[in-house]
């Protein structure tokens, strides 16, 4: 549990660090990310496809057949008011202009009279084209557009139009009443065309900084007035409304209100357009047939139409979500209809909360399925998380008409995958690197690097395999003990010996299993595979012993040390001295222990046989004892072997043979470990291997002589097994045994 913990505490940091930094890059989005988010959102349009509009909306379009038929535009005045007749007589609800007359007629007879000075019958009336299109906008329900100059031009008109409409401006401050997009001029119909409508709207339709028209304004502020959009004002007509209330909060404008319709904006003011599909979704009729009375009154009848053009050559194209060429006329359409139907997208301002609180839940998700999760596993549930997400915004988009960020949710499952996969790159790093210096006092280099590059071949699950088992115990540790004066130098003494030991194991390849108190415990061929095990668990052995001789003068140096020397000269014996005994069999092997904690480490007989081993060389005088199963192991030319004894040892039936290692087969070492020459030693073990089989042999008389004799010299190597071998055969030549075979029975561990 407290390594759970710990690791949801790294986890839990980590989704904090990531969510702060994108939360702060979200609060401070550059211009390029929200672009880019745009985009995606875009892509959405195109996934979800055309939805059907309201029918409330028809548009007539000043389109190339129009041009074709009628001539190019602009027409003469009075054609455009024959078609604003016909649509009139037809029935329809409303009329409104895309399109700015800002200069007169061209094409007027009067005008052309006039300019040209002719002479004309008094009582023939010259028709007068603007005036007639002027009286056609006065009798038919027809709104006028117009445009304002956003730029500063020193050319531009300053008249404002005349709107019968009241803005009111509830909770504007000084900080957001400048929000509102600001004109600097006006591009208004010709005075006569302009004054005698009932009303007219702006139609500019202001694209983003990528060129995309998202969202249009529905109110733009000049000379400290609010005017409408064409959109706008068709909606309030409609409404039959007087006042038009435009609220604001905090960040500006909230949204506007016309009797008991809301239109939620940005807070500039503008309203995001709920496209319904591509270029002509909505119903365009040709100028057209209008013009030439060719269409079908129920097409127009109770409906607005609006006058526009898709011609290319008239330039009134934009690039929408959905297209790169999109008439401008119809942009309009779908922001009427949007208002109409009340079927909004917007993102009203509490969505940043909203998004920053999502960014925060899907980093915490995202970190914590690749924390806890298999690698694989953990990926499906974030592409699955990453799937679910990206309907829910689509979800929030097309049926709440909720715009949420796109961009961020997509880049905080990256980035939150990316930094999960770094923190475990270095978790797994460190905990290697912890493994490595653990294994590091406990194994050798290549077993090590073994196991760390094969982590999945069940290496620690529990197996039969041969190993050789290492015991060593430090002689008489009790009187060490009391020798020392404080724990504290009893444990510095002990690492004193412990260090090099260890590293000797290491160098040959072995693992260490454990200490206890002053003996260790190694053994070879576990948990990696180790070839030559047994020999290079005897080569260690012996590395040990002659290691003794350097590590005793140490301590001799040592002033820490200067009690425990003093009492090993006083007993005429070394510092530190080691019996060591070594088994090679087949063990179980593994990681074994509780759910709280385990460790690798090898049990069974042959184990228990190489510590009898080592307890045993007390009892022989030896430094080192080894099974005759380990002896079968080595290259029996390698070492001088002294054979000790055939036994049964406690809780065994089956006889085993006990040998001794005395050194390496090499002339030099003799010295080192034993003082005396490699012909002596030669001569010692030949009578004393005589004197065995004669033992053997149940020739108890002729093995006693010579183990006598051998007794009696004073450079011998071992200075109990012959006192062993004597009393066994002063006792079978008192009491001879029946079917002797050899072995003796150790009823006791050493």
């Amino acid at each position: 549990m407290k390594k759970f913990f710990k690791k949801f505490l790294q986890y839990f940091v980590l989704t904090i660090f990531v969510s702060l930094a994108l939360t702060s890059e979200y609060t401070y989005i550059p211009k390029t990310l929200e672009s880019f988010d745009k985009r995606l959102r875009d892509y959405m349009f195109v996934v979800r496809g055309e939805q059907k509009d309201s029918q409330n909306v028809v548009i007539i379009d000043i389109d190339d057949k129009s041009l074709k038929q009628i001539g190019q535009w602009p027409w003469s005045r009075n054609t455009v008011a024959d078609m604003l007749v016909n649509l009139t007589n037809a029935g329809v609800g409303l009329i409104a202009f895309d399109i700015v007359f800002a200069e007169e007629d061209r094409s007027n007879p009067a005008k052309l009279v006039k300019k040209l000075n002719l002479k004309i019958d008094k009582n023939k009336k010259i028709p007068d084209y603007d005036y007639i299109f002027a009286a056609t906008v006065a009798n038919t329900p027809t709104i006028l557009g117009y445009q304002f100059m956003l730029d500063k031009d020193d050319f531009a008109e300053k008249k404002a139009p005349d709107i019968p409409a009241i803005f009111i401006e509830k909770n504007r401050t000084d900080e957001n009443k400048d929000l509102v997009l600001q004109a600097h001029g006006t591009i208004l119909n010709i005075p006569l065309v302009q004054d005698n409508a009932y009303s007219s709207g702006f139609f500019n339709n202001v694209p983003d900084e990528s060129g995309i028209v998202r969202s249009v304004p529905l109110i733009i502020r000049y000379d400290d007035q609010l005017y409408p959009s064409l959109a706008l004002e068709v909606v309030r007509t409609i409404q039959n409304k007087k006042k038009v209330y435009v609220n604001y909060d905090e960040n500006g404008v909230s949204n506007i209100q016309i009797g008991d319709l809301f239109i939620p904006t940005d807070r500039y003011g503008r309203v995001i357009v709920n496209f319904r599909g591509g270029a002509k979704t909505f119903k365009y009729i040709s100028a057209a047939d209008i013009i030439n009375n060719k269409f079908n009154p129920k097409d127009v009848e109770g409906k607005i139409a609006i006058i526009g053009t898709s011609a290319a050559g008239l330039l009134d194209l934009r690039a929408t979500p959905f297209e790169s060429i999109y008439p401008g006329v119809e942009v309009h359409a779908n922001v009427i209809d949007n208002i109409l139907t009340q079927e909004f997208i917007s993102k009203p301002s509490w969505v940043d909360g909203l998004n920053l609180i999502h960014i925060a839940i899907l980093t915490f998700l995202t970190i914590m399925f690749m924390a806890y999760l298999p690698l694989i596993i953990g990926l499906i549930f974030v592409i699955a998380l990453f799937g679910a997400d990206i309907y829910t915004i689509y979800y929030a988009l097309f049926n709440q008409g909720l715009i949420l960020s796109i961009l961020f949710p997509i880049l905080t499952i990256i980035l939150s995958t990316i930094a999960s996969v770094t923190l475990n790159y270095f978790l797994e790093t460190r905990q290697t690197k912890a493994i490595k210096n653990k294994f590091a006092s406990k194994v050798s280099k290549e077993v090590m690097e073994s196991l760390l590059a094969n982590p999945d071949d069940n290496s620690f699950a529990a197996m039969s395999k041969e190993i050789t088992v290492f015991f060593s115990d430090v002689r008489g540790f009790t009187n060490i003990s009391e020798a020392m004066p404080s724990a504290k130098v009893l444990i510095e003494f002990l690492n004193e010996y412990m260090d090099p030991m260890t590293d000797i194991i290491i160098q040959q390849h072995g693992t260490v299993d454990k200490f206890i108190g002053d003996a260790i415990m190694a053994y070879w061929n576990a948990p990696g595979d180790v070839s030559d095990h047994a020999n290079k668990a005897v080569i260690a052995t012996l590395e040990q012993l002659h290691k003794l001789d350097e590590l005793n003068a140490e301590i001799k140096k040592d002033p820490r040390f200067e009690a425990v020397c003093k009492m090993s000269a006083k007993n005429g014996v070394e510092p530190i001295d080691i019996g060591i005994g070594l088994n090679t069999g087949v063990a179980i092997a593994g990681e074994m222990g509780s759910t709280q904690r385990s460790d690798y480490t090898v049990i069974g007989d042959p184990v228990n046989l190489g510590a009898r081993l080592e307890s045993l060389c007390k009892y022989y005088n030896s430094k080192c004892n080894i099974s005759n199963f380990t002896k079968a192991k080595i290259p029996q030319d390698a070492y001088i072997f002294r054979f000790l004894d055939l036994v049964t040892v406690k809780g065994k039936s089956e006889p085993i043979e006990i040998w001794q290692i005395i050194d390496y087969n090499r002339d030099e070492s003799m010295h080192k470990l034993y003082k005396v020459s490699r012909a002596r030693l030669d001569e010692e073990l030949e009578y004393y291997h005589k004197a065995v089989n004669l033992y053997k042999a149940s020739k108890f008389e002729e093995a006693l002589k010579i183990f006598k004799e051998i007794n009696e010299w004073e450079d011998k190597t071992n200075k109990n097994i012959y006192n062993i071998y004597i009393e066994r055969c002063e006792h079978y030549i008192k009491e001879p045994p029946k079917n002797f075979n050899g072995v003796f029975k150790h009823t006791t561990k050493g």
